[in-house]
């Protein structure tokens, strides 16, 4: 979590104490199971240390349509638990490591860290910028696109949190959780990931995947990593654009 934090904005060593201490007990999660359902009342903040969650609504039919992944050091609910009840679901992918953090605790580190509370901002805005992007990928793109966009995507949230070891990290997903990602049949997408792969683009063995050659994926989808505003990271937006990065003045 601080780590992810320190990526939007510079903390103390005041700041890093205060998160630590909202840490109190780690709660081990199942696969496939809810935090939150839909109609709740949220009440407690949930944090995720280890382990992948996903936002979700299911409809009438039972179709099912993920709109938000989740990963090491994000807040499932930091804005929701405002809310008299839930308007989606939250729940895990993988076996997920959970802290469950009051609202009094949040309350408390926002009054007192200016620079917590930035951070905590930026962890909101760069979420509603995800969710933008995300709308575009399944608006605009072809599957081929939307699904290796996704990867990349992946790869800089994960590498900022210390999770991507070489261009690879861990994927628990299975076709389906990426066709109710992405607006496409479990068959769109297992002809999709044969054809990345057949691209020499990515593998995927044992549940990991990896991205053999980044600026190839990033070029075949038109990846911009601008929306997720990764300031203090090798993937800043600075360093993605050559007129800037080469002392050219706008």
């Amino acid at each position: 979590m601080i780590r992810k934090l320190e990526s939007f904005e510079d903390l103390t060593d005041g700041d890093r104490a205060a998160l630590r201490a909202l840490v109190p007990r780690v709660r081990q999660v199942p696969a496939r199971t809810d935090l939150i359902e839909e109609g709740h009342v949220p009440e407690r903040i949930h944090l995720i240390l280890d382990g992948y969650a996903c936002r979700y609504k299911v409809l009438p039919d039972g179709q099912r349509q993920i709109m938000a992944y989740l990963m090491p050091g994000d807040f499932c609910d930091l804005n929701v638990f405002i809310l008299d009840q839930m308007d989606h679901a939250i729940g895990t992918i993988s076996p997920c490591q959970v802290v469950e953090i009051s609202r009094n605790a949040i309350e408390e580190v926002t009054a007192h860290y200016p620079q917590v509370t930035r951070a905590l901002w930026w962890c909101a805005l760069v979420d509603e910028a995800i969710l933008r992007e995300w709308l575009v990928n399944i608006g605009s793109r072809q599957a081929h696109q939307r699904i290796a966009h996704l990867f990349c995507e992946l790869l800089l949230r994960l590498e900022a949190v210390g999770r991507v070891s070489d261009n690879s990290y861990a994927f628990p997903f299975t076709q389906t959780d990426i066709a109710d990602t992405m607006g496409l049949s479990d068959v769109h997408v297992s002809r999709t990931l044969r054809e990345l792969r057949r691209l020499q683009f990515i593998t995927l063995k044992r549940r990991v995947l990896t991205i053999l050659n980044v600026e190839q994926l990033k070029a075949y989808c038109g990846f911009n990593p601008n929306y997720l505003h990764l300031r203090n990271t090798r993937w800043s937006a600075r360093r993605q654009v050559p007129w800037l990065s080469s002392g050219h003045k706008a």
